[in-house]
């Protein structure tokens, strides 16, 4: 796992250096069609506060982890992805909502790139797994990444293909990418759940560890505290 990660970091290092050409590359295609003409992405957000939606498994864990990155401004825990306006978490976690349970992340351009953030995400869970997180099984847990603009589109479709090409991981990501639609807010009770309840045996043994490892890694890149 150590090696591996090492790895993990080497790669995104490099593809850092790399992002250069990935916006380039976004700012030439800022026209053009997400995904086989389904739907027309605006080019771009002009605010120093720009919006990230994430799903990487339970929203409870990566809530906690983005939050403590210098320059995320606020976290929500939600839902995205499904049909239905204003789901129910009992309606999402049937896993017949369509649904995934995503995190709402607004950030300040000026103390964080979007890019740092898509390093957190691959980061924050096992992208390979398809449906799941380790027991949280269901589409409801699924990797993905809802773009809110041509440019997060672009990066994303570009960093998997490289750690894909790079073979950082020991199968290919499973991460979709699609076109932002709706978020909606989680039930109160989600929202801050490991920092409200974190001798709770889930946040103890699940959440604890990932968290351990996410402060390690992002030990240079936390806020004060964190």
């Amino acid at each position: 796992m150590k090696s591996k990660l090492r790895k993990f970091l080497t790669i995104m290092l490099g593809l850092a250096v790399l992002s250069a050409c990935a916006q380039s590359k976004a700012k030439r295609n800022e026209t053009a069609d997400v995904a086989d003409g389904i739907t027309r992405l605006p080019k771009g957000n002009t605010s120093a506060i720009d919006t990230a939606i994430f799903g990487a498994g339970c929203f409870w864990c990566v809530e906690a982890q983005f939050a403590t990155l210098n320059g995320v401004t606020s976290v929500l825990s939600g839902y995205s992805g499904g049909k239905k306006a204003n789901p129910t978490y009992s309606q999402v976690s049937s896993g017949r909502s369509g649904h995934a349970e995503v995190i709402e992340v607004l950030f300040d351009t000026t103390a964080i790139s979007y890019d740092e953030l898509l390093e957190a995400f691959f980061l924050s869970h096992d992208p390979t797994q398809l449906d799941r997180q380790g027991n949280d099984v269901g589409p409801q847990y699924r990797s993905v990444i809802f773009a809110r603009t041509q440019d997060q589109y672009n990066k994303s479709m570009y960093y998997i293909d490289k750690l894909n090409q790079a073979a950082v991981y020991k199968s290919p990501i499973v991460t979709a990418v699609e076109p932002f639609v709706a978020f909606y807010k989680a039930e109160d009770y989600h929202q801050e759940y490991y920092a409200k309840n974190g001798g709770e045996a889930y946040c103890v043994y699940v959440i604890k560890p990932k968290m351990e490892k996410f402060r390690k890694v992002f030990k240079d890149r936390l806020k004060p505290g964190k």
